[in-house]
């Protein structure tokens, strides 16, 4: 729709123009921020000629991150009649101080944000990101975590949260999806004979996929705390003669050469012999394996999932699908798409409470561990009393019956509703009536509210306890599968009232009406503030 290629010839001008205005000055050599400039400009133009009809609609323009930022504060200059929203998914300060190993949470009041900005050669960057944010109308962000972050970085707190949500419609699998669990797996299994070839001295049966999946920023996703508790779960392990076995994959994009030889040899073996292969459970007696075996075993795959490989031929979502557990420990994670993937597909996953989503989910979840969603205390804790955590977490999980993991499969995937668009839309409408009624006075109005607590909005503690790995450890002696299979669990009732928990979808209310259909997310449940059109 804008081709910023077409007016490279104006860049100059415009440049001077945003010195002038906002004493911004852009390097020459910073091809990114150039684009930004001639967006911002080419933006600012269009609105300004919407803006311009006879009739002019009531215009509401809503940026993402730096890069759209200079757009907003072009129409803000201009005087043009735009309602703006200015949202950050991640402040570019933010992420640029997490990936230089500093203690950034702890420090966040006592940054020079100006100096550090300078000192990575960022600084107009930064100066155009701030701009916008301080100009905007309202200005948002995804989480909880990241407003703090915006608030010192960026110098103004979030008027609201716009929570990132998924399309949930496109992971459905309705009453199938324990089904392709077991599909997916069983091709995780096929992958791990190859790999092993000559070497599978374990029982696949008894063996646990955990995965993480992301850019390779090792300490940001919390591959490194990851690594320290697999080491330490594989100690606990082998001290309780536990016969599970961990197969931990490490999805990350990394320099390549080509495919390791011995690797894709593993592979041709074990489709030649496919169905000859011999069932080792059957040549080796159970202290056989507790005296031979290692617990865990880690693979690093440094590339994106992709069905043609000839290695793991899977898409992600069908490798997700055959996971048991997504472990996410990250330091920085402003939202954290990979957990809530995980979460539509009926997996259980491990993120922290310095991600977006595992602070969304303490909030609306009274026991979100009951429902496959374990936080891991990365903000008040110590890195060592944070990998002691996880390793604790990943401990329980493995102590955990076949039927307790589908249990939690089932509670897992009941929680995808809570982040369907449908749902967090609600956000969205409700910083787009607080922009317009901003921007426009007489027109509309809008009635503040505190958006602290989000009662009436939340799951409870659901009534049966076994899922939950802190709370399903057997007391002595321990009780075998079949003895677990008691009344106390019914995945109906369950269901049916946790369906009772979610709010209905919001509706688009008519401009000429006096008021929203709706209640907008507040502190008090249906009495929340609302905003409305004014006759």
């Amino acid at each position: 729709m804008i081709d910023v290629a077409f007016t490279a010839w104006n860049l100059d001008k415009w440049k001077k123009e945003l010195w002038d205005n906002f004493s911004i000055g852009v390097p020459w050599f910073d091809r990114e921020a150039n684009d930004a400039v001639l967006f911002g400009f080419l933006t600012a133009w269009l609105l300004g000629e919407v803006a311009q009809c006879e009739e002019p609609p009531h215009i509401l323009a809503h940026f993402h991150e730096w890069l759209a930022g200079l757009g907003l504060a072009l129409c803000r200059q201009r005087q043009l009649p735009v309602a703006t929203i200015f949202t950050t998914h991640a402040t570019l300060l933010g992420r640029y101080l997490c990936a230089g190993s500093v203690d950034f949470y702890n420090n966040l009041a006592d940054f020079n944000v100006d100096k550090e900005a300078g000192d990575r050669q960022i600084y107009h960057r930064y100066c155009l990101e701030r701009t916008a944010a301080r100009c905007a109308h309202v200005f948002t962000t995804v989480s909880q975590i990241t407003a703090v972050e915006a608030e010192h970085l960026l110098k103004r707190k979030p008027d609201i949260i716009t929570p990132n949500g998924l399309n949930v419609k496109k992971f459905s699998a309705m009453h199938e999806f324990q089904n392709l669990h077991a599909q997916s797996k069983n091709r995780i299994q096929e992958f791990i004979r190859g790999h092993f070839y000559g070497h599978l001295d374990f029982n696949l049966d008894k063996c646990l996929f955990l995965f993480i999946a992301g850019r390779y920023e090792f300490s940001n996703k919390g591959a490194d705390i990851f690594l320290e508790a697999l080491a330490r779960l594989n100690y606990l392990l082998r001290v309780n003669h536990s016969d599970v076995t961990v197969v931990a994959f490490f999805i990350m994009p990394a320099r390549t050469n080509n495919f390791n030889v011995e690797t894709l040899k593993g592979q041709a073996v074990r489709k030649q012999l496919c169905g000859q292969l011999p069932d080792v459970s059957k040549m080796l007696s159970k202290d056989d394996f507790t005296m031979m075996k290692r617990a865990i075993f880690v693979i690093f795959h440094p590339e994106f999932l992709s069905s043609t490989s000839p290695l793991l031929p899977m898409d992600y979502e069908e490798f997700v699908r055959g996971c048991h557990l997504g472990v996410f420990p990250s330091y920085y994670e402003p939202w954290g798409y990979t957990p809530a993937e995980c979460t539509v597909m009926g997996i259980p996953s491990i993120s922290t409470n310095l991600s977006g989503f595992g602070c969304f989910m303490e909030e609306h979840i009274a026991d979100p561990s009951a429902y496959g969603i374990y936080i891991l205390d990365r903000r008040y804790r110590g890195v060592d009393e944070s990998c002691n955590q996880l390793t604790s977490y990943l401990f329980q999980f493995c102590q955990q019956s076949r039927r307790a993991r589908i249990i939690q499969r089932n509670r897992t995937e009941r929680l995808s509703d809570l982040l369907d668009w449908r749902y967090l839309g609600r956000y969205y409408i409700s910083a787009r009536h607080m922009a317009l009624a901003k921007a426009f006075p007489d027109t509309y109005f809008y009635q503040p509210h505190d958006s602290d607590t989000a009662q009436g909005f939340r799951y409870p503690r659901p009534a049966s306890v076994p899922p939950s790995p802190s709370l399903s450890r057997h007391s002595s002696p321990r009780q075998s599968e079949a003895e677990e299979d008691d009344d106390r669990y019914d995945e109906d009732a369950e269901a049916e009232k946790d369906r009772l928990n979610i709010r209905q979808p919001l509706t688009l209310p008519s401009k000429k009406g006096p008021a929203l259909p709706y209640t907008l997310p507040g502190a008090n449940g249906e009495k929340n503030g609302a905003t409305g059109v004014k006759n």
